[in-house]
């Protein structure tokens, strides 16, 4: 398949790994604005983020039955794009690693990528280590996790992990690391997709600094309302 040829190359998986980002950031994102609603309280003993937590198993009914439009249109196409982004980042630091011996490249931009190659390296780590133990303390509630969890109880779960204070740290830490990502995978998929005019590189900055700010500082909302006792 001509697709897998590209994939093959380096660039393809360049080019891979930037449109599977912007699909990862766009969900970062919407992900953030949901998590919002944990700030707007219930009514009757019925939460807010609770209702919009029920809203996305609901998508399509009655037309589609509970829960197929959540796994069809978002929660498989993320896990490709997740899968793909980590594959490609992963062939791409080992086809680098293959080349750092290359005699042609200058001593001074070969420190600059090296850096911001392992930095971005283990911040992806970070992140994916977070996301791992966030699926099991609130999407699948493993009880070695999180032993409160109450399946569908959103708010609660939210509320009864992020009030102990190792899992707080956690959370905190882990956004911080997101925020690196975040910002350099902002600045660097629109080199990835040959969109590198120095007359357009302070845009770029913009975006990056916008983006990730914005996001993390609402991720981070969250738990700060939990220590502040805002969310209770």
């Amino acid at each position: 398949m001509w697709l897998a040829e590209i994939y093959r190359t380096d660039t393809g998986k360049k080019y891979a790994m930037a449109i599977s980002g912007i699909v990862l950031l766009l969900f970062v994102f919407g992900h953030m604005i949901g998590n919002l609603h944990t700030f707007e309280g219930g009514h009757g003993g019925i939460f807010r983020i609770d209702e919009y937590g029920e809203a996305l198993r609901e998508l399509g009914e009655p037309l589609f039955p509970r829960t197929m439009v959540l796994w069809a249109f978002f929660r498989i196409p993320l896990a490709a794009a997740f899968a793909i982004h980590v594959h490609s980042a992963w062939a791409l630091t080992r086809s680098n690693s293959a080349a750092r011996d290359t005699k042609y490249q200058a001593p001074r931009e070969y420190v600059a990528a090296n850096y911001a190659s392992r930095t971005m390296r283990w911040s992806g780590v970070i992140v994916l280590l977070f996301l791992v133990w966030h699926l099991a303390d609130l999407t699948i509630g493993v009880e070695a996790v999180n032993p409160d969890f109450q399946r569908g109880m959103v708010y609660h779960n939210l509320v009864s992990s992020l009030s102990r204070w190792p899992v707080w740290l956690l959370y905190v830490g882990a956004q911080l690391a997101l925020a690196f990502h975040i910002w350099h995978g902002a600045w660097s998929l629109f080199q990835s997709l040959g969109v590198n005019n120095p007359r357009f590189n302070r845009y770029r900055r913009t975006f990056a600094n916008l983006f990730s700010s914005l996001v993390v500082a609402g991720f981070i909302s969250v738990p700060l309302g939990v220590a502040l006792d805002v969310v209770r």
